[in-house]
């Protein structure tokens, strides 16, 4: 289909050392994209036609096999070269794809230090002085999600709270607002995203009506 041909265009994800669980998570979704996922993850068994096959045995044939080897390829084309020149050697796919998963992903125990680690810098993020909400949330959420890709639980509810109290003071009226109006324990991420990021569009705009009067008074 042109949709499917047309994806399959697009590059990998390439894996470089670091952040593997990301990489893991958006080559799974590529290769499932492109029809491959189930060469990486069963690793099937394509045996040899029998006498006289058909023309569709010999379709179905063809197809397995290529599977097979454009996963592989993916997976080739999906590293660094640094990272190649450890997996060059493995026949399949799944060896390659098992290979880095028990190489990157480490185990349980080291797992468990790098949640500790985000949940930390989780903690501690504050809103700087310069920094505008969008950019703050974005901050919040990435370390977010690199905890869930870890397999911990982090609600979107805990990034609400998280926001509330790490704000600056200038955002107080609105937090104000919102209690006399919501339930802030229900409030969802984005309706209070876009609350304050109506209040910074005003901020801003008053603060142009300021200087622009300022320097008509001037002149």
């Amino acid at each position: 289909m042109e949709g499917e041909s047309s994806f399959s265009t697009m590059a990998p994800p390439v894996f470089d050392g670091e952040d593997y669980q990301v990489w893991a998570v958006k080559m799974e979704a590529y290769l499932d994209a492109c029809d491959l996922w189930q060469a990486v993850e069963k690793d099937y068994e394509v045996p040899p036609l029998l006498g006289n096959p058909t023309m569709a045995q010999i379709k179905t044939h063809k197809e397995r096999k290529n599977k097979k080897s454009k996963a592989k390829a993916c997976l080739f084309v999906a590293v660094s070269s640094a990272i190649f020149s450890k997996i060059m050697s493995f026949g399949s796919a799944k060896a390659i794809w098992d290979f880095l998963k028990n190489e990157y992903q480490g185990d349980e125990r080291i797992r468990g230090m790098k949640v500790l680690n985000l949940v930390i810098e989780f903690e501690m993020q504050h809103m700087k002085e310069s920094e505008i909400i969008k950019a703050y949330v974005k901050n919040l959420s990435d370390v977010a999600n690199k905890i869930r890709i870890l397999g911990a639980e982090l609600t979107n509810n805990r990034i609400v709270e998280k926001i509330l109290v790490s704000l600056l003071e200038r955002y107080e009226a609105t937090i104000a607002s919102l209690e006399n109006t919501k339930d802030l324990s229900k409030i969802s991420l984005a309706e209070l995203l876009s609350a304050l990021q109506a209040q910074e569009q005003r901020n801003m705009m008053r603060q142009e009506g300021t200087t622009e009067g300022a320097l008509q008074a001037k002149s």
